[in-house]
């Protein structure tokens, strides 16, 4: 692949990217995070945020920032993308990626945002009572679960 081909890019005007919940490295919402950034150099970003707080946080664990990731995954497939995030990463131990991933997908509404957490559950369904975290409801919402 040259420098100049772009890979595919999703119209999240259309659909939705990955689930926070896929893994590539062994790094959680990476490939959400592949989808919203190759969606914006393809101007497809729709109502999505690319750099959104959570890819800050994958950001900062790969010690780049969202401009030079964006160009990397504009021009790379996913497994080019997990070599980079391999490299880059390489000094991170296991439990520093377990510790990002936890930051990612364990996190709760905290008592100021449990009722919107709530009322935005009951709107989708009241019934999945097991959706407990924001990954959870982003699932939820966006069909993945």
């Amino acid at each position: 692949m040259t420098i100049t081909e772009k890979v595919s890019a999703l119209n999240l005007n259309v659909t939705v990217p990955r689930s926070s919940k896929d893994t590539l490295a062994g790094i959680a919402h990476l490939p959400r995070m592949i989808d919203k950034a190759r969606s914006l150099r393809n101007n497809t970003l729709g109502e999505y945020i690319y750099p959104c707080p959570l890819d800050r946080h994958v950001l900062n664990f790969l010690e780049t920032d969202p401009e030079d990731f964006a160009d990397l995954a504009e021009v790379n497939d996913d497994g080019q993308m997990a070599a980079w995030a391999d490299e880059s990463g390489g000094s991170r131990t296991g439990k520093e990626k377990d510790l990002l991933n936890a930051k990612i997908l364990d996190r709760k509404p905290d008592p100021a945002t449990l009722a919107e957490f709530l009322d935005q559950r009951n709107q989708i369904d009241p019934t999945r009572t097991d959706v407990i975290t924001w990954a959870d409801l982003r699932d939820l919402e966006e069909g993945h679960i």
